[in-house]
């Protein structure tokens, strides 16, 4: 048994998970609680010019930090206090969420019902609106929807609904930055049909209960 049949589907290493199922993740690295080298000491060994800090458990870009080599003492003392309490993990920072941004897929019942486009505002990395990113209706291409659509495959059974968040890696591919299936905001109000969709999805699932 690996580690994220262990834990809650909101524990980040489910990442690892969809990798071995031969779905793009960005280069990731989890650091386990607990660990004691340095920020400094984890990045020297990894050749990245930027990287994303953040827990494993998180949301809302909570405790995320974008590293570079000229900031890294200043987050060594938060990040000593977070690793004695949880996992962590560091991700290879991916420079097109500054311009393309991230897609949010929701799927019900395994099936694609509409999509929404999030981007930081200008001077952040963060497409949250908490931090004032914006959203809008995004229309994606056959591609995308088969790979959102995959992304939800491996779990140990299909989930009623789920949010798969898209990005654009340094390499130009579509990779999995989150797999939400514990998220309020699935933007019903983006899409006339969804709540319906989201409704006939519980609908089968109720129906397959013995």
């Amino acid at each position: 048994m690996n580690k994220s049949e262990e834990i809650l589907p909101l524990d980040k290493h489910y990442l690892l998970d969809l990798k071995e199922a031969g779905i793009n993740i960005p280069p990731t690295l989890f650091i386990e609680q607990g660990d004691k080298r340095t920020l400094h000491e984890i990045l020297a060994e990894i050749d990245w010019k930027e990287s994303i800090l953040k827990p494993a458990v998180s949301g809302a870009a909570r405790h995320t930090y974008r590293l570079n080599p000229e900031n890294i003492r200043e987050h060594e003392a938060v990040f000593a206090e977070l690793i004695g309490n949880d996992s962590m993990l560091l991700q290879e920072f991916q420079t097109q969420i500054l311009s393309k941004g991230e897609v949010a897929y929701m799927i019900y019942g395994g099936k694609f019902s509409h999509a929404i486009l999030k981007k930081a505002k200008p001077g952040d990395f963060r497409v949250q609106d908490d931090f004032g990113g914006s959203i809008e209706r995004y229309t994606p291409n056959a591609m995308e929807i088969a790979l959102a659509e995959k992304a939800v495959k491996p779990c140990s059974s299909l989930p009623i609904y789920a949010r798969v968040d898209l990005i654009w890696d340094n390499n130009d591919a579509l990779a999995i930055g989150e797999l939400e299936l514990i998220e309020p905001e699935l933007w019903f109000r983006m899409n006339d049909q969804s709540a319906d969709h989201c409704a006939n999805a519980i609908s089968d699932y109720i129906k397959k209960l013995p």
